[in-house]
């Protein structure tokens, strides 16, 4: 028998001893980094409220209780009766019985008025049909990503337990050995912004944080291949953590699956959807432009099919010695800080992903309240001396004047933005200027994912600011149902419609100008002197975003003229650009980050940006706050115990 066996054996020995002699269990299982517990009274263990607190705290462990199969009621009968305990206003739109596990998925616009007060529906349903019920959202704006990853994972279900059985039998394995020691080596974004990867390793376990490629420069990727990473095989990694989806990120993750990787992704929900999103327009984006993709979209649905999500705050075994506990980074929507917890108090480690530290409309600001971080590996995308972003008020009040003074010559205002967090934050400031009356009523034309991100964004209203989540809660109050909004959905016949009509605003992708809608639009709109083009988010270097910036007029567009010469065109619209609507903390927002820490970390690690940035940052932290700072290159090695 393995040792994992042995200790299933044992745990179903203790918890057995803990419950009531009229309950009994079955079956336990490792499914991830939880432990399913199987009982033929599922119906008494939730009359018991308290049972399953008192044995997570006693094992440590997140636990699951799912009832028998062979004891169940027949799921026409148990619709019935879990309806009849779930009141009317809570609009269910679905229920979705798995007999093999004994879960009953419950769709629901209102998913709170399911779960009830601290649980107490969720255990009456239970009570009632012995069922476990599962709740998720109906999302306010239909969105075909959230269906069609739902609808996969309920396909691949099977596969899926497969998997968790696996993962779960690797996190709770015997650690080996004695040695005690921590390293972080870097695969990418050190002294540049793209291609964020590391790789975090003790003498048990290894696992790789993020894994993103870099814009505007093709072919530079993480250096995967060396022996730290995936040069001793794809599969002696533990895990994979995905701190956020935009695509310096997570662009290559579904290239792990084709190397031969087959463990778990780690990371919040939406973060998994948007992933889909973006890797496979990331995809179709390639094949457009004659690229040969790195992937293709079967590794996409590996990845997912591969992905256990975490809630923020829930501190989660990911390999025998490490636990990860996610944070809100306020930088998009699942942003995460990711906390780890080595060794039995031996160190810890944070990766701030990408942060925001104040609030924004959409997002609450980045957590940094952790009991211990010895090391922090820190972003520095504006931690140059001089980055400095605008207030957020000063910022919104030169947008809306660039819009007036544009809508007044008959122009168009074209704002090229990432179609995740910048564009819903953008929404958000025309939606109420509108609405105030601080600039006419016109239409905002949505173009790329820019509508697709938003409708997930709906589907998870608790990522995001309480008082936007609150009007999401109802519909004639949900901003991003304004009537001004149109999705761009027509392709060119509807760009050359917008083109010829009277004022309006483009929000296009992609944000950095490197490709997708936003190239047609300054085909269609940039030879318009009366028309205006807004950047409102980092132009990374090499990016034509960047160059357009820079004052270059002279934009090459697809294809070659007669002689074989690239097409280009003469940009002729004002060139504006609006600070403050980073989902990036500037420089005094990083500072702060760090010196609002308590107990501040003892080590930083200064990463994403570029050279002088990350130098700047280093130097200031050390000078200023008397810690060992670093800003390190790409292929470096720290030991940290």
């Amino acid at each position: 028998m393995s040792s994992v066996d042995k200790r299933l054996e044992e745990l179903q020995a203790e918890i057995q001893e803990e419950l009531p002699s009229d309950i009994s269990v079955s079956d336990v299982k490792y499914e991830g980094p939880e432990l399913v517990v199987y009982t033929r009274d599922p119906k008494k263990f939730a009359r018991n409220g308290d049972l399953i607190r008192r044995l997570a705290s006693k094992l440590r462990k997140r636990i699951t209780v799912r009832p028998d199969p062979e004891v169940l009621s027949p799921p026409s009968t148990a619709e019935d009766e879990i309806l009849d305990v779930i009141p009317e206003e809570a609009d269910v739109t679905d229920l979705d019985f798995h007999q093999d596990t004994g879960e009953v998925v419950i769709e629901a616009a209102k998913p709170g008025m399911v779960i009830g007060r601290h649980g107490s529906t969720l255990r009456e349903i239970t009570q009632q049909v012995g069922w476990t019920p599962e709740v998720v959202r109906t999302p306010p704006i239909e969105s075909s990503t959230v269906s069609n990853v739902r609808n996969f994972l309920k396909q691949e279900r099977e596969d899926r337990r497969q998997i968790l059985e696996r993962v779960g039998r690797q996190i709770h394995r015997e650690e080996l050995s004695d040695d005690e020691w921590v390293r972080i080596t870097t695969l990418g974004c050190c002294r540049e912004v793209g291609r964020a990867s590391f790789i975090l390793s003790t003498p048990e376990t290894r696992v790789l944080i993020d894994c993103g490629d870099k814009p505007g420069a093709e072919g530079e990727v993480p250096y995967l291949q060396i022996p730290e990473a995936l040069g001793a095989g794809a599969n002696t990694l533990d895990a994979v953590v995905l701190t956020h989806a935009h695509l310096d990120h997570s662009a290559l993750i579904p290239l792990l699956f084709k190397y031969g990787y087959d463990g778990p992704i780690y990371c919040t929900e939406p973060t998994r959807d948007l992933m889909g999103l973006l890797t496979l327009d990331y995809l179709d984006v390639a094949a457009k432009e004659g690229r040969t993709p790195p992937y293709d979209s079967e590794m996409v649905r590996e990845a997912i099919k591969h992905t256990i999500p975490l809630e923020y705050g829930d501190v989660t075994d990911v390999a025998p010695d490490v636990k990860l506990t996610f944070h809100n980074a306020g930088h998009i929507l699942g942003s995460a800080v990711s906390h780890f917890h080595i060794g039995d108090g031996l160190y810890n480690v944070a990766f701030s992903g990408d942060i925001h530290y104040k609030d924004t409309r959409l997002f609450n600001g980045a957590v940094n309240d952790f009991p211990r971080v010895e090391t922090l590996v820190l972003e520095s995308t504006y931690g140059g001396r001089n980055d400095y972003q605008t207030d957020q008020e000063d910022s919104e009040r030169k947008l809306l004047e660039v819009i007036r003074e544009t809508h007044d010559r008959g122009g168009k205002v074209v704002i090229p933005a990432f179609a995740v967090g910048r564009s819903q934050e953008i929404m958000l400031v025309l939606e109420e200027a509108m609405r105030e009356g601080k600039i006419p009523s016109m239409p905002v034309h949505l173009d790329g994912m820019i509508w697709e991100a938003t409708a997930i964004h709906t589907t998870y209203p608790e990522y995001l600011r309480d008082d936007l989540r609150d009007r999401i809660f109802h519909d004639d109050e949900n901003p991003f149902l304004a009537e001004e909004f149109n999705h761009i959905d027509a392709g060119e016949d509807e760009r050359q419609e917008v083109t010829d009509a009277g004022p309006s605003i483009v929000l296009s992708t992609s944000g950095m100008v490197t490709g997708g809608p936003i190239m047609s639009w300054l085909r269609h709109v940039g030879d318009d002197p009366d028309s205006t083009l807004v950047f409102v988010g980092y132009q990374a270097q090499g990016t034509l975003g960047r160059r357009i910036q820079n004052g270059w007029d002279e934009i090459p567009v697809n294809g070659r003229d007669s002689v074989g010469r690239s097409n280009t065109l003469t940009l002729k619209m004002d060139v504006e650009t609006v600070d403050g609507f980073s989902g990036h903390a500037d420089r005094q927002g990083l500072e702060n980050f760090v010196k609002t820490m308590n107990p501040r970390p003892e080590k930083v690690l200064c990463v994403h940006g570029d050279e002088r940035s990350v130098q700047d940052l280093s130097s200031a932290l050390y000078h200023n706050y008397n810690m060992r700072t670093f800003a390190p290159k790409n292929l470096e090695t720290f030991r940290f115990k």
